[in-house]
């Protein structure tokens, strides 16, 4: 694999843990989540208007155990139903799945924006979001410590708007090529722990968006500023940069990679994407 890290902390990984708060689903039989959410979707009525997403549990849901919340998020023209399934240039559920099989396991949620985006007008999306998690958290068995968003494209925007407006809810976001005016950000001043990643060639929304996102955060998370190496065009891998410095609770990971607007960036040489990985790679650390 063609890629360098940028050695900013510490070679080693760094695992913040947090003893398990579980939701008030815990112990309960859920009424909300049905067992083919996953295939058919669920719907709530926020500010009015019907709003549609899919629930994915573990294969064997113990609702006495607290899991993970992801929630993952489409681009501009996407739909919920194609990241569940893995189509229109998405991995299921981001590729999160076949990645993470510790001991806390994950619950997923893919959500449909209004007219397959995620404007946010009037903060609307981050009412629905917060009315899922409220929704969720009453209905299944989640860590609450342990919420996560990720997407790609207007899926980051609205990751991004996401850590902005519940940062007190979330634990993480992992924003995918974005930029911090689709979606907007409310509020914004909180820290939270933040994995960006963005090519180098993006000509759909450039780079310099991606980094304005990362920055508030580095800010927000108290890091030592610096300029992060990014890889030339044309040289076929991706550079990562752990920010120093952070509030040990809320690190910063940059990832910028040769490449234009994908979801599924791919080094030289190979054909598998390392997104997905990098992603689980910065959300495991919390446990």
């Amino acid at each position: 694999m063609h890629w360098q890290s940028l050695a900013l902390l510490l070679s080693t990984t760094i695992t913040t843990t947090l003893a398990a708060k579980a939701s008030p689903g815990c112990g309960k039989a859920p009424t909300v989540v049905t067992p083919d959410a996953g295939t058919k979707p669920l719907s709530v009525t926020v500010g009015g208007r019907a709003r549609s997403y899919y629930v994915k549990l573990p294969a064997n849901y113990d609702n006495t155990h607290p899991y993970r919340l992801i929630f993952t998020l489409h681009a501009l023209g996407g739909t919920a139903q194609q990241v569940t399934v893995g189509t229109g240039g998405y991995l299921p559920y981001y590729g999160l799945p076949s990645l993470i099989n510790d001991t806390v396991g994950a619950i997923y949620v893919a959500p449909d924006g209004i007219s397959n985006g995620w404007q946010n007008t009037g903060n609307s999306d981050v009412n629905f979001i917060s009315t899922l998690v409220k929704t969720l958290n009453d209905d299944l068995c989640i860590d609450e410590n342990l919420r996560f968003s990720t997407g790609f494209s207007y899926g980051s925007a609205m990751s991004y708007a996401i850590a902005c407006s519940l940062a007190k809810d979330f634990r993480a976001v992992a924003a995918l090529s974005g930029n911090p005016s689709i979606s907007g950000c409310t509020g914004g001043n909180d820290p939270i722990a933040y994995y960006g990643q963005h090519g180098v060639s993006d000509q759909v929304l450039p780079i310099a968006g991606g980094r304005q996102m990362r920055d508030r955060f580095v800010k927000n998370n108290k890091c030592t500023a610096v300029t992060a190496q990014e890889p030339a065009a044309g040289s076929g891998k991706h550079i990562k940069t752990v920010y120093q410095g952070c509030d040990p609770k809320y690190p910063v990971v940059w990832v910028a990679f040769d490449g234009p607007h994908t979801p599924q960036p791919t080094d030289a040489g190979t054909t598998t994407t390392f997104s997905h990985f990098e992603t689980w790679e910065f959300f495991k650390q919390f446990t």
